[in-house]
């Protein structure tokens, strides 16, 4: 009898505890095989986009080439925002947003859009960090309310032998195993996928850095 058919043939508290972590896992992975892909495909878009945009001869042809091989977005961002103020010219000050000399400008319309960047490349972090934490608790509150049960049951019986107990008690304890099952690869991926996202921010900040240097 595996975890799920013993809580199963629990109580409200022990069904909910299961479907509990059958749902966490069914969301983990589906989170970890999508990010597993986009990550992929981001470093090979990254490496293409940019190598076609320092190709270009002038920054509009350059925002053509690299938006090829940039389906995700992640470098065209950049190469709007700083074309954007590039053309802009000098304009009379009507707002902040226009104060300043043009590097204060490049500088800032290229943090929002990296800040942009980040936000779609952590899509998920915060969910495998979640179920990561807090699996194995959802499965010791099922091997603990497993264990009270079982201890009830044996108890009214009248007689309690090693044989009537360890029965009961290590199906309650695999509980435990399940929460850790569903933790474990939860937690692998987001500390994976956080140093691949860090490495392919450091790839994108360094690219910002270059382009504002072009168009100061």
């Amino acid at each position: 009898m595996n975890a799920f058919q013993f809580a199963f043939q629990g109580d409200a508290i022990s069904q909910a505890v299961a479907i509990v972590l059958l749902l966490m896992s069914v969301t983990s992975w589906v989170v970890i095989l999508i990010k597993a892909w986009s990550l992929r495909r981001a470093r090979k878009d990254i490496a293409r986009s940019t190598a076609a945009f320092w190709q270009a001869p002038n920054l509009d042809i350059g925002l053509q080439q690299a938006s090829v091989f940039d389906p995700s977005k992640l470098v065209t961002p950049l190469i709007t925002a700083g074309q954007r103020i590039s053309h802009s010219g000098r304009m009379e000050e009507h707002t902040l947003a226009q104060a300043g000399d043009k590097s204060q400008q490049l500088t800032r319309v290229l943090r929002d859009a990296l800040h942009g960047i980040s936000r779609k490349l952590n899509f998920g972090q915060v969910l495998l960090a979640t179920i990561g934490s807090t699996a194995p608790f959802v499965g010791l509150l099922g091997t603990v309310w497993g264990i009270y049960h079982a201890l009830t049951n044996i108890a009214g019986a009248g007689q309690m032998t090693i044989a009537q107990v360890s029965g009961p008690v290590g199906e309650a304890l695999v509980m435990t195993a399940a929460g850790l099952l569903v933790a474990i690869p939860a937690v692998i991926a987001y500390n994976v996928f956080g140093r691949i996202i860090g490495q392919i921010e450091a790839e994108l900040e360094g690219f910002a850095s270059d382009l504002r240097g072009i168009l100061q």
